[in-house]
């Protein structure tokens, strides 16, 4: 990847509907060396996709990640359990201590322990630990 590539990606991250022609200015290159330069990212991998950016549902106040502890018990169980809440957006099974992480996003605090309480009330579950977020970033 040379200079080029690097601030015609720069360009992609900012704006992924920027138009050839306005990257070909931007860069100062022509139209078809900035296409093919974007096709040529694309099937190398660096290029995997392209995204849109949605903003936040209304009426999210608070998000959060639950790290689950459970004795016993499949990861697939409590998903099935989870699945009713429509505040959980997330839930990974990871290795290590931790059996799960669950990411939330509620319209308020209480909401927020109604849920986590009910989960901490599911059969087997050791315990519940709650890491509020703080500040997003879209990258």
């Amino acid at each position: 990847m040379d200079k080029f590539d690097q601030q015609i990606i720069a360009l992609l991250r900012t704006d992924a509907r920027l138009a050839v022609t306005q990257i070909a200015r931007e860069v100062n290159l022509s139209r078809s060396a900035v296409s093919e330069r974007i096709r040529q990212l694309e099937q190398a991998g660096v290029i995997q996709g392209y995204r849109a950016v949605i903003a936040e549902p209304q009426g999210v106040a608070v998000k959060c990640y639950l790290e689950l502890y459970y004795n016993g018990g499949r990861c697939e169980n409590y998903v099935e359990r989870m699945q009713v809440y429509p505040e959980i957006r997330r839930i990974s099974g990871i290795s290590g201590e931790t059996d799960m992480l669950v990411y939330i996003e509620a319209p308020s605090m209480q909401r927020l322990a109604e849920v986590r309480g009910e989960i901490e009330n599911f059969p087997g579950m050791q315990k519940v630990k709650t890491h509020m977020v703080v500040k997003d970033w879209t990258i």
